[in-house]
């Protein structure tokens, strides 16, 4: 993993222990430090609202910016699943030993598609990656000498359709590798941070149970974040179901 907002669980657990120890803090400086009288408490008051509903702002923004990612996400495998299945109808628009292999192929690359989406060792996805490469050449090889040595219109719709497979897999990659800017989580830690201090300095006096409710609901939201913008790690991934039920029809025929 890349950076901490790819463990979900780590997010939770770094989120919740920091944000209390910083609602601590803030009980701290107001018992030992600097105590807040009951004249500037009303404007404090003021001061903690406005910092907690920027909070919430934030956080609402960021959760609709990660669920567009994961809607794009699903968006590009039915794509994905639509340009393969057309391809595979198409070709047989070719020379019946050409139609063979491209099914084939297609067959093949399906299947690399498949576990693109579903695994999640490194190791494994290099090789995914590699095998995907590798039949990509072959299919557009496939088409492109039949449609050199034949220019037909039928010819052209069959690359037409393998230019579509191959574009899906490009914006499919492309997607998964569209997370939120890791500027947006910190300027979202810095501001949960802050107003874990607020709520432990005007508080009038020091619950540590009390404490625990803050940091435990940002920090939920801070899971859920991370969770939908992870392609891989989260509970919460897209699931190739249009492929698979590609997969099936396809080798089934």
């Amino acid at each position: 993993m890349d950076n901490i907002v790819d463990a979900p669980l780590t997010v939770f657990a770094a989120s919740f222990i920091t944000l209390w120890l910083s609602a601590l803090l803030g009980a701290f400086i107001r018992t030992q430090v600097r105590p807040l009288g009951e004249e500037g408490r009303e404007d404090f008051g003021v001061v903690q609202a406005s910092t907690l509903t920027l909070l919430s702002l934030l956080i609402g923004f960021t959760f609709s910016m990660a669920v567009s990612r994961y809607d794009q996400r699903k968006n590009y495998e039915e794509a994905e699943a639509n340009a393969i299945g057309t391809e595979y109808v198409r070709a047989g628009l070719l020379p019946a030993a050409d139609a063979d292999r491209v099914r084939d192929l297609l067959r093949s690359y399906l299947d690399q598609r498949v576990l693109f989406y579903t695994a999640r060792d490194s190791q494994q996805l290099r090789q995914i990656g590699a095998k995907t490469a590798q039949l990509q050449n072959d299919l557009w090889s496939a088409v492109q000498a039949n449609a050199a040595a034949r220019p037909t219109p039928v010819a052209t719709l069959a690359a037409s359709g393998m230019n579509d497979v191959l574009n899906s897999q490009g914006y499919t990659q492309f997607a998964w590798g569209y997370r939120l800017p890791i500027e947006a989580w910190g300027l979202m830690a810095a501001i949960a941070v802050g107003c874990n201090l607020l709520i432990g300095y005007g508080a009038r006096r020091t619950n540590r149970l009390l404490f625990l409710i803050l940091p435990l609901a940002v920090s939920v939201s801070f899971f859920l974040i991370a969770d939908i913008d992870s392609p891989r790690a989260g509970v919460i991934r897209v699931q190739p179901q249009n492929l698979i039920s590609l997969s099936q029809s396809l080798h089934a025929h």
